[in-house]
């Protein structure tokens, strides 16, 4: 059997330029990063703006396992069936980030016959923004230590600095760090951190920006730091915006690459789908929308996350309406979620099955709460037997929830038909989308809504520390913005370990902040990391690069 980077490897690429063709895109509107890839021109967003919209479909999952649930490649996968079934479709995802590809995943281009390509060009540095965002995040963070060195005019409290500095690439010893050391040349010390680039709001900015003004006007709003008296300190109090916002200049125009099957795919930003909102660019949403008959589009982790957020805050700030939600779910994911270890996933097991299938049904719950219309797509693994996915399909039927087998991993387009078929039908069924809350509602009252009706949580809690930052934030005017909830991803809850459909569990909020320039403020529940270190056997161990440049152990 062939890996997935033997598969992409094999595979007979279009000029992008001819991926670009299909969508009507002309080749003087594109800016070429070599054969394969290129970046998508303001021109053509000023020439397509005023096309009809096509259908948006968002495709989540169930709360992620190691046993794997496959998001991104039934979100490649469906875009090829598309094609297969006549439809004009374009598939919209977001970047990886280098840390998982070195660290877990080893690669989040999708897999099998379902991926985007080039898949190694794509899981490295591909056209260079995850560096640019590194890049303007820590021009900020350089312009406060020197705004100290310098005099400080603006009384900055070292001790309330806000920004941390950030790196793409998961480095325990980065979390915590004294900088300033040396002598008085040197800077003030001063203790501070590290995130990962795809956890910092300069990502999460980029990503909510219509344009260039409204991204350099969004960086401006970033609160970096308070002053010894107590008052804010933004990113344009440091004159640094704009800077930042040069930095970002081409990193703003999102990148066209194709699937394995020549299906045009947009891939523009990757934020984290707890401490930022999990989604792509509302650019390359827009564009997309603007491109073709169905863009499809995914949001990070399990629907409780990305989702939620998707639902919550990308749709509202860019006005988008979805038209159907794909949940991805497999017989492995929902066994380990019914008490089997990961090793034993692969053998049949009705009965853990039957336990770990209640996790399904919360999210097919959770999802219909937005009033869009739900399909479940039954990601199939090999291992699967008759007996479990007749389980599933009856589970299905039994929660009044469409569904199709899909088989995209194996099979390409053709073995997702029947799923895009489905998906097709659900977008022609009303949908009356609406978020789950409305922004007059306190910071608090917010968090509840999420907490009881998404999680399915019988009470929250505050902390000391989280009690007065809501009162900072309210005392700014940001307690009208919508929360982004950090929470484990494994669990509807905030504790990993409470698998399946955990009920009225307590939630604990550790901490508030503000995230002003994205628009929302983070609320930090359970043990939150935001900068990621390697497992014991990180995947950069198998990746290597021969004489001729041809790159192993993606995947």
């Amino acid at each position: 059997m062939l890996s997935d980077i033997e598969i992409a490897q094999q595979a007979k690429l279009l000029p992008i330029k001819d991926v670009a063709s299909k969508l009507g895109i002309a080749e003087d509107e594109l800016e070429f990063y070599g054969k394969y890839k290129a970046k998508l021109s303001d021109e053509l967003f000023k020439r397509v703006s005023s096309n009809p919209d096509g259908k948006l479909i968002l495709v989540t999952a169930i709360n992620p396992t190691p046993a794997g649930e496959g998001k991104t490649t039934t979100s490649a996968g469906l875009g090829q069936a598309m094609a297969k079934i006549g439809k004009k479709a374009v598939v919209a995802l977001r970047e990886p980030s280098l840390g998982p590809v070195f660290g877990i995943k080893g690669g989040a281009a999708g897999g099998g016959y379902a991926q985007v390509l080039p898949m190694e060009d794509i899981n490295l540095h591909f056209t260079g923004d995850m560096h640019a965002i590194t890049a303007a995040n820590n021009l900020c963070c350089a312009m406060i230590d020197n705004h100290i060195q310098q005099g400080n005019e603006l009384m900055i409290d070292p001790r309330r600095i806000l920004i941390k500095r950030c790196l793409d690439m998961n480095d325990r010893a980065l979390r915590n760090v004294v900088v300033g050391l040396g002598g008085k040349v040197n800077g003030v010390p001063r203790e501070d951190h590290f995130i990962i680039t795809v956890a910092s709001e300069v990502m999460a900015i980029l990503c909510l920006s219509n344009d260039m003004q409204d991204l350099k006007e969004r960086l401006g709003k970033i609160l970096v730091a308070y002053s010894y008296s107590g008052e804010p300190i933004f990113a344009k109090d440091l004159k640094a915006d704009g800077a930042m916002a040069a930095l970002l200049k081409d990193a703003i125009k999102p990148n066209l690459v194709q699937t394995l099957e020549g299906t045009p795919a947009i891939m523009h930003g990757g934020p984290f789908a707890n401490i930022a909102h999990g989604c792509n660019s509302i650019r390359a949403t827009k564009l997309a929308l603007k491109l073709a008959d169905y863009c499809i589009t995914e949001a990070g982790f399990g629907s409780d996350l990305g989702a939620e957020k998707f639902l919550d805050i990308k749709c509202r700030c860019a006005d988008l309406t979805p038209s159907a939600i794909v949940i991805v779910a497999t017989c492995r994911a929902l066994k380990y979620n019914g008490g089997v270890p990961k090793n034993e996933v692969a053998e049949e097991n009705l009965s853990a099955l039957e336990k770990g299938i209640e996790n399904l049904g919360v999210h097919i719950d959770n999802m219909r709460k937005f009033n869009v219309p739900v399909v479940v797509a039954i990601n199939q693994f090999g291992t699967d037997t008759k007996q479990e996915l007749e389980f599933i399909e009856n589970y299905c039927k039994l929660k009044g929830a469409d569904f199709a087998l899909s088989n995209v991993f194996g099979k390409g387009g053709e073995g997702g038909t029947e799923l895009a078929q489905k998906v097709v039908e659900a977008c022609e069924k009303p949908s009356a989308y609406a978020p789950i809350y409305t922004l007059d509602l306190t910071l608090k009252q917010k968090i509840e809504k999420i907490a009881l009706s998404i999680y399915g949580a019988g009470k929250v809690n505050y902390t000391t520390a989280a009690e007065k930052a809501i009162k900072e934030v309210t005392a700014l005017g940001a307690d009208k913005l919508p929360v982004c909830i950090a929470k484990t991803q494994y669990s509807l809850s905030d504790d990993p370990a409470l698998l399946g459909a955990p009920k009225n569990f307590e939630i604990t909020v550790r901490n508030v902040t503000l995230s002003n320039g994205a628009g929302f403020v983070v609320v930090y529940t359970g043990d939150i990391m935001t900068m990621p270190g390697l497992p014991k056997a990180p995947a950069a161990q198998s990746i290597d690069v021969d004489k001729n440049g041809i790159i192993s152990g993606l995947f």
